[in-house]
């Protein structure tokens, strides 16, 4: 495992670190959770504090791939993801990657006739190889990898080694394969391969000698015989069969041979051709190509059995003219002829086709005289595969409806291989038929622009980059909407390309940019073909949910959406996945394409009243401001709670049991609650937009979501003011001015502090009052204005004793307690946190708490009582661990690292130091470059001199 930054190669760390490096790398852009780094690193016996080592690994690893990141700037490489990591990386970075493209393309070109240039490309793929792979790596994970990446490594030099034999180079190919075979004594096929060259090279005794030697160890190590395909090999050399004879090496071809070459054979028997042209234009798609060529022998054998490859995605994602393409590239390999038949399922006229017409059409196509045609649907079935068994055809069954319209048309023999496309998801066929399933996406967005280039012309895109890219976005790289666009382009070829950008700006939120000349290219019917085959309760569904805020939806949201049980809508959502009108890009949770959002949306304007729409927006609304409440009870307890407004009949939240639960819903759902909050501002429901950003309060300071917090709140705060609601205003001027001040905007902090204070008079809410005279003094503590805050905080004070608020008491108490701290009174210090504790605990408010028992270590740590800070640092941590203040933790943990430092364990202080800095990283908090400076002074001081005294 070796990394380069440019001809600079990095220096990627310890075995172990290079390990999580190479598990990241190995998940090709997917998140790697913790817990399977740990099993990739460790197994089953990880050591104690794995997680902590894992974070401080990712942590090195992301300074020494981003060198130059500034301070406070996420991670652009390694990026956390839910509860792991994944790794983002340019295309061609990886030589893996790269090595696996050549391999593919080379297979396809072999399969093609090109074989000059399959050789060049696998010599050039096995020339990335530099030794063992993953060499040095410890743990399973490399392993098992390195396993599997020798054995890739081997395949592909079967596949040139085959090439080479192809070529003529049957001396060089015997002598490669003289030493693999030696390496790997029991591997048939590279057995069989230098039995070939060997052979070719009129080595013909030793060919036989290699075959005994072969088959004397699989029955000495195994106790078996060598597989058919050499021992078939073995008979035709005794035999002399002359097809084993070396081929003519391939001639490029020139007026002159052809001239004066053998006039070509009689045409065979006559076989069906019925496959439609391929795209003339066709590009992309290399990915999908070649897993669908690895269907296939690589060898260019028949396959031993019927192969069934299903191709589904939305439609006018291509799946067509994939499979038309693909059956193109591998026609010559079924000499019995190609078979097509469009079965009609998603049709204009709505009638899908029997599948006994599809038969009957195969029939006349295989030749079958009509008078010897069978006069029953099941007559003319079994006629149909008996006419299969003993050929080779191809088989391309399009735009099927559903398994049981393919599953009598599907041929039985072996040699046969049948291409099918549907919109649904054919998964009675993948389940019970072996079908091999590949979705179609929307194009990657470089795919998309060749496929423009194609259509229109590489320079035109090339002259105006910017509009091309907002053409593509705006067809959501749908490849029938781009190529309904490129037509219109092509057709006008003086038209610049920024104007036909600026047509589809126009049209954005309809789809009357993308109707074409006739109605099978026209987006809006053909998205109706599907559409209309759903269930009425799915439809309405389809329609309501381009109504729901948010990009994506979960289940439980989807039913308050509906007014519907979680049940019922969760077998509607496998409806419209099934259809392809949906996509469940994560188990439970769902989104539309772009395009399919704008056609939902068209449906429910014409279907739905304005009214029904406008109600089960409410219904969602309310479901995620109930929810979040819920939520917050985990996050926040012991807060007081906003009053909340009714929930619509039949609409239940969710419930959450543990403190993960409501945190984790809350980060999955995060986008939609802010888009939720915005929906409600926009709309006539601005008592939802600001209760639901006042719940959300928490969530977004324990993961430092300060932007979403700041404008969630000035969002609420204007449909507050136009709504006329005072409590609204008072709430989100002190929610403003929370968030402000949580990101360092202090001065503007106090300046809505000022602002909410009398609105919480003239409401009469002196708790309400007592909160903002109490953060005014925690925001002049921190702006530095001590004698200022101490007035504020005293003031806070009385009031919430006045009126009998301990929650409120207990949190001015550790405010003074900070002020005296700060100011260097430590005794004073000392007794209003004592003071707090008692009350805190009194009132179960373990959040403070925490904080508080930080503090006190921080007192005891400059009275140089070292046993004493570690002992309130100890206790703070666990209070910080049980309420999730994860901030807190790592403000705690540096804490201890300076306690340890001061006393003499510079190796203890680097330990804590690295786990606050993997906690801070894991949500980019500002404070990690904190950290980083101190470990980096503790590294390069030789003698770890303790630091001053920490204020």
């Amino acid at each position: 495992m070796r990394a380069w930054c440019g001809e600079k190669e990095l220096a990627l760390g310890s075995p172990q670190q290079r390990a999580v490096l190479t598990a990241l790398l190995l998940r090709r852009g997917r998140p790697a959770s913790i817990d399977q780094l740990i099993d990739a690193l460790w197994g089953e016996e990880p050591p104690s504090g794995a997680v902590t080592v894992l974070r401080t690994y990712v942590s090195r690893l992301r300074k020494v791939l981003e060198p130059k990141r500034e301070a406070g700037r996420p991670p652009q490489l390694i990026v956390s993801s839910a509860d792991g990591y994944l790794i983002r990386l340019p295309q061609d970075c990886l030589d893996l990657d790269l090595f696996e493209r050549r391999v593919a393309e080379a297979k396809k070109l072999r399969t093609a006739g090109s074989l000059s240039a399959a050789d060049e490309l696998l010599h050039a793929a096995l020339e990335l190889w530099d030794g063992k792979p993953l060499a040095g790596l410890p743990g399973p994970l490399a392993v098992a990898e390195r396993y599997r990446l020798d054995e890739q490594w081997l395949s592909a030099s079967e596949a040139h080694l085959d090439v080479g034999l192809a070529l003529g180079r049957h001396e060089e190919v015997a002598a490669a394969l003289t030493t693999l075979t030696a390496g790997n004594p029991l591997r048939e096929r590279l057995h069989e391969l230098l039995m070939l060259a060997l052979y070719r090279a009129g080595r013909q005794a030793e060919a036989l000698a290699a075959f005994r030697e072969i088959r004397s160890a699989l029955a000495s190590e195994l106790g078996v015989e060598p597989g058919a395909a050499l021992v078939d090999l073995h008979a035709r050399m005794l035999s002399g069969d002359p097809a084993l004879r070396a081929p003519a090496p391939p001639q490029p071809s020139s007026p002159d041979r052809a001239a004066a070459s053998d006039p070509p054979p009689a045409p065979a028997a006559a076989r069906p051709a019925q496959l439609p042209a391929d795209l003339p234009v066709f590009t992309g798609r290399e990915h999908e190509l070649a897993q669908s060529h690895a269907l296939l022998p690589s060898d260019g054998r028949h396959p031993n059995a019927v192969v069934i490859s299903a191709i589904g995605g939305m439609a006018g994602v291509g799946k067509t003219t994939l499979a038309v393409h693909w059956a193109h590239e591998i026609a010559h390999r079924f000499p019995d002829g190609q078979l097509y038949v469009n079965l009609r399922g998603f049709d204009p006229t709505g009638t899908a086709m029997p599948p006994d017409e599809a038969t009957h059409t195969f029939l006349d196509a295989l030749g079958v005289p009509p008078g010897q045609m069978p006069g029953r649907p099941e007559g003319r079935t079994a006629l149909y595969r008996s006419l299969l068994a003993e050929r080779r055809v191809l088989l391309l069954l399009d735009n099927a409806r559903d398994t049981e319209q393919v599953r009598p048309l599907l041929p039985t023999g072996p040699g046969c291989l049948a291409i099918v496309t549907s919109r649904n998801q054919l998964t009675g066929l993948i389940a019970n038929d072996g079908a091999h399933p590949l979705t179609l996406t929307p194009l990657p967005l470089a795919d998309a622009r060749d496929f423009l280039a194609r259509r229109i012309g590489a320079a035109r895109l090339a002259a105006e980059p910017e509009a091309a890219d907002e053409i593509i976005s705006r067809c959501a790289r749908l490849p029938l909407a781009l190529a309904i666009v490129a037509a219109r382009a092509a057709t006008h070829p003086s038209f610049p390309l920024h104007a036909v950008a600026e047509e589809l700006r126009d049209s954005h939120g309809s789809l009357d940019a993308f109707a074409g000349g006739d109605i099978s290219t026209d987006v809006r019917a053909v998205f109706s073909w599907s559409y209309q085959a759903l269930s009425a309760p799915a439809a309405r569904l389809f329609q309501l949910l381009a109504t729901a805020p948010g990009t994506d939806i979960s289940a439980p949201a989807a039913a308050a959406l509906a007014g519907l049980t979680r049940r019922e809508t969760r077998g509607l959502l496998a409806e419209l996945t099934h259809a392809h009108l949906l996509t469940e890009h994560f188990p439970g949770r769902y989104a539309f394409h772009d395009l399919l959002r704008i056609y939902a949306a068209e449906q429910a304007d014409c279907t739905e009243t304005a009214p029904d729409r406008e109600q089960a927006v409410e219904r969602v609304l309310t479901w995620y401001l109930h929810t979040a409440d819920a939520a917050s009870l985990f996050l926040t307890p012991n807060r007081p709670r906003v009053p909340l407004v009714p929930l619509l009949a039949d609409n239940e939240p969710l419930e959450f049991t543990t403190y993960d639960q409501a945190l984790n819903w809350c980060s999955a759902e995060r986008a939609n609650l802010v888009a939720s909050i915005a929906h409600a501002a926009a709309a006539p429901h601005p008592a939802v937009a600001w209760r639901l950003t006042a719940v959300l309060w928490g969530f977004f300071y324990l993961r430092s979501h300060t932007n979403d917090w700041l404008a969630s709140n000035r969002l609420s705060l204007a449909a507050a003011r136009r709504a006329g609601d005072r409590k609204g205003e008072a709430e989100c001027l002190t929610g403003v001015a929370n968030a402000l001040a949580n990101g360092g905007s202090l001065n503007e902090s106090i300046d809505y502090y000022l602002q909410a204070l009398p609105r919480w008079r003239e409401l009469g809410d002196e708790l309400g009052a007592s909160r903002i005279i109490g953060n005014l003094g925690d925001v002049c503590l921190r702006a530095g204005r001590y004698e200022e805050a101490l007035e504020h905080l005293q003031q806070a004070l009385e009031i919430d004793r006045s009126v009998g608020h301990g929650w409120g008491e207990g949190i001015c108490l550790n405010n003074l307690g900070e002020a005296h701290l700060r100011l260097g009174r430590l005794d004073e210090a000392r007794a209003y946190l004592e003071a707090a504790l008692v009350i805190q605990r009194a009132t179960d408010n373990t959040w403070v708490e925490g904080i508080s028992l930080d503090f006190l270590g921080t007192v005891h740590h400059q009275l140089h009582h070292h046993d004493e800070a570690i002992s309130h640092y100890r206790h703070a941590l666990t209070k910080h661990q049980a309420v999730g203040n994860r901030w807190g933790e790592a403000q705690t943990i540096d804490h201890l690292g300076d306690v340890h430092l001061a006393g003499g364990d510079p190796d203890a202080a680097r330990t804590h130091w690295s786990r606050a800095l993997g906690l801070l990283d894991e949500f980019n908090h500002p404070d990690a470059e904190h950290i980083r400076e101190k470990l980096r002074k503790l590294e390069d001081s030789p003698r770890h001199a303790p630091p001053a005294p920490h204020d």
